[in-house]
């Protein structure tokens, strides 16, 4: 089915249909990311919140949920998949080629996301 027609098919149900895209970002080198490369990262992300254009972000356990992965999910606010790309390949992990990225576009349907939370602020404005 047509992506945008779907959309407009849970519109008219009563659902947001929100499109976000999701950025399933994995290890492409062994080892943990230099300390500078990670506060560069970090940085980054903290920008795109400031801007309204980070949804959600951080760090994937392994499958057992005992240890980090090195893996992560981004998701992305951005105008479309092309937007959300460029923010993606701007990331520095990605620019240096300690992560790769695959990139959806994910339709927001259900659910209650918290209005004000800023997570890396560890904020939350009524």
């Amino acid at each position: 089915m047509d992506w945008n027609a779907y959309g407009d098919i849970c519109r008219k149900r009563g659902a947001l249909a929100k499109q976000v895209f999701a950025c399933m970002t994995s290890p492409a080198k062994d080892g943990p990311p230099a300390p500078e490369l990670l506060a560069a990262h970090l940085a980054y992300q903290q920008k795109l919140e400031a801007r309204g254009e980070l949804f959600l972000a951080g760090p994937l356990s392994n499958a057992s949920g005992t240890e980090m992965s090195g893996a992560g999910l981004i998701i992305y606010a951005a105008t479309d998949l092309a937007a959300a790309r460029a923010l993606a390949e701007a990331d520095p992990m990605h620019q240096a080629g300690q992560r790769s990225f695959t990139l959806q576009a994910w339709r927001l349907n259900e659910g209650a996301p918290i209005a004000g939370l800023q997570l890396s602020k560890r904020s939350f404005d009524l």
